[in-house]
């Protein structure tokens, strides 16, 4: 269990945050400003907050009630920045072996390099890297620390949407097989959606929500990545692999159709659908080239300030939202109770928001 309370006063900006966070990857959400890095420096000990208290387990990292802050370097943390930081010098072998000179128990290298698929770049230098190996380097080396807690502050950020495809896959299996719980500061509903195992949304340096990401991001009300990247996360299975390059999947029996994912069949996945990519239709449609039509219930209907709205449809596989005009939502005679399908094109679903559960 981490548990973090933070309170502190940057000029006009007060940060009063606290949230208990699970073992797991932890992801802090918000707008830029919100305060998401402010509580990653507190728990890094490189602010010393007005009032604060980080605990991981029954280790206390600060508590200023008690007069203990402790400083970064005792902290036993491994902290993952938006570049890599790597020591251009020493070579990719010798950068993790930095990390490992911090450790409490000597990790062994092997299976991190094994893990993070760094064999083939041990004797390169970071110079002839690409960005995404070296947040892979990167990663190592803060393992190889061996932490009681790994800080993530959007470590994706620095990245092009190719290079983030390559290491999103290793942030799962880190929050899979780590035996630290994972702080990670991020503003984009998708990295959310395929990592975070908690998700604790900040909004002017409060937590104004906290849960699951399938329970957060299908919140209509909440948006702090902004209306166009609204969308709900659905869980499912793979079902099978079809020849025409697609892949079919079970959320708790209705049928998804995607492109072709790596998973193998029976696997568990999370699908993020994007709100905006939805179409509404009160009868099931035919004739069309979506391949994706899944029956729900309308749930409730969120009205924005321009002529827009959110419809929340409950399905069996779970709420799916839908971004219309209110003119459509009122031309179809849309009201919680009302039966209707939502529409999803296959190729509208993109590989980045397809992630193991």
């Amino acid at each position: 269990m981490l548990q973090v309370a933070v309170r502190h006063r940057l000029g006009d900006f007060t940060l009063d945050a606290a949230f208990d966070a699970p073992q797991g990857l932890t992801v802090l959400f918000g707008r830029s400003g919100s305060g998401k890095t402010s509580v990653i420096n507190a728990v890094a000990g490189l602010v010393r907050p007005d009032a604060g208290l980080v605990r991981v387990g029954e280790r206390v990292l600060g508590d200023t009630a008690q007069g203990i802050w402790l400083p970064p370097n005792r902290r036993g943390l491994g902290y993952i920045f938006q570049e890599g930081r790597l020591f251009p010098h020493l070579s990719v072998r010798q950068n993790l072996l930095y990390g490992r000179w911090f450790s409490r128990s000597a990790l062994r290298l092997a299976p991190v390099v094994e893990m993070l698929g760094l064999g083939a770049l041990l004797n390169r230098r970071p110079g002839a890297l690409s960005g995404g190996e070296k947040q892979r380097v990167a990663i190592g080396r803060a393992l190889l620390a061996d932490p009681s807690l790994i800080l993530a502050d959007e470590p994706l950020a620095a990245l092009d949407e190719a290079r983030k495809a390559e290491i999103l896959p290793y942030f799962e299996r880190l929050r899979d097989e780590a035996r630290c719980p994972i702080l990670y500061v991020s503003h984009s509903a998708a990295e959310v959606a395929r990592l975070a195992t908690t998700v604790v949304v900040l909004q002017d340096g409060r937590v104004v929500r906290q849960g699951t990401a399938s329970e957060v991001l299908s919140d209509p009300a909440v948006t702090p990545a902004g209306i166009r990247a609204v969308g709900a996360v659905l869980e499912a299975r793979v079902a099978a692999h079809h020849e025409d390059g697609l892949t079919e999947l079970d959320a708790n029996g209705l049928r998804l159709f995607l492109p072709r994912v790596r998973q193998d069949v029976g696997a568990p996945l999370r699908v993020r659908i994007a709100a905006q990519e939805v179409i509404l239709s009160r009868n099931r449609p035919e004739g069309l080239s979506a391949l994706n039509i899944l029956p729900g219930t309308v749930d409730s209907i969120r009205e924005g300030d321009g002529p827009g709205a959110i419809v929340s449809l409950d399905t069996a596989g779970g709420r799916v939202l839908a971004r219309i005009t209110r003119r459509s939502a009122e031309a179809l005679g849309l009201a919680p109770g009302v039966s209707c399908f939502a529409v999803v094109k296959t190729v509208a679903i993109a590989r980045e928001d397809v992630g193991g559960a």
